[in-house]
């Protein structure tokens, strides 16, 4: 016994594919200190994606192209200044330097990326905005420049380069003495980003030296050797204007001891 023929059905519609992850271009970047320098002037909440693209001659929908909404750009500031960081936290790790050596170009590298890369806002703005995904992804990359720090300075102390102390203490001193620069540096005052870096480097690490390291410098002199200098966008911050900031090792909370964590 033969049925009624059934009516085909129509063929499902193709579910939407979500764009990957477009690598990073040169207007990427563009479109990042375009999206830094309205966050510095008008806060995350007050600053538009309008304004991010009329300060760079777009229109929002080209620069939806690059990313999905704003959260995304402050997402992508985020990421971009610590990968800078990070890439050179790995090449720091594994090079022949001594600590007091290494811990100089991670400070020199530091006060750069606060200064010159992104107006200086990258590693300030709030996290607040960003989704738990992207904030977990972040505060990743931060606590691993900051474990980084540490084992710096872990490795100076065993040598007996560095004096005793506390390392994560320390690193608290060193990260919140370089955040703190963003809040009174004048892209226009006498000195330029390059010579206060090297300031603070000079100050940071004289400071932990031991007695007899005190007394030969000499491995900070190689630290300034110009093969290893880092190289400098020159670009340097726009002055602070007092919105909320969250800059590295900036703590998160206490641990059930009730020691910063």
């Amino acid at each position: 016994m033969t049925g009624a023929r059934q009516p085909r059905q129509a063929p499902a519609a193709p579910r939407p594919v979500r764009p990957k992850a477009r690598p990073r271009t040169a207007t990427h970047v563009e479109i990042l200190k375009s999206a830094a320098a309205a966050f510095r002037r008008r806060g995350y909440h007050g600053a538009t994606v309008e304004e991010i693209a009329a300060a760079l001659h777009m229109n929002k929908g080209n620069l939806y192209y690059y990313f999905r909404n704003k959260e995304e750009i402050l997402y992508a500031c985020h990421q971009y200044s610590l990968d800078i960081l990070l890439a050179l936290l790995d090449e720091v790790l594994a090079s022949p330097l001594p600590p007091d050596a290494k811990l100089r170009r991670l400070i020199v590298a530091f006060v750069h990326t606060i200064l010159d890369e992104l107006h200086g806002t990258a590693l300030f703005m709030d996290l607040q905005p960003l989704t738990p995904a992207h904030l977990q992804k972040v505060i990743a990359k931060r606590d691993r420049f900051d474990r980084g720090i540490r084992r710096v300075l872990q490795e100076g102390m065993d040598a007996g380069m560095f004096a005793p102390g506390d390392p994560k203490l320390l690193a608290f001193a060193i990260l919140g003495a370089v955040n703190w620069i963003p809040r009174w540096f004048d892209p226009h005052g006498a000195a330029p980003s390059l010579t206060i870096a090297e300031a603070f480097a000079d100050f940071l690490v004289t400071g932990l030296l031991g007695r007899g390291s005190a007394q030969n410098p000499g491995s900070l002199d190689s630290a300034r050797d110009p093969a290893r200098a880092i190289p400098f966008a020159g670009a340097p911050c726009a002055p602070f204007d007092g919105h909320q900031e969250t800059p590295i090792g900036a703590s998160r909370g206490r641990d059930k001891s009730g020691n910063i964590s």
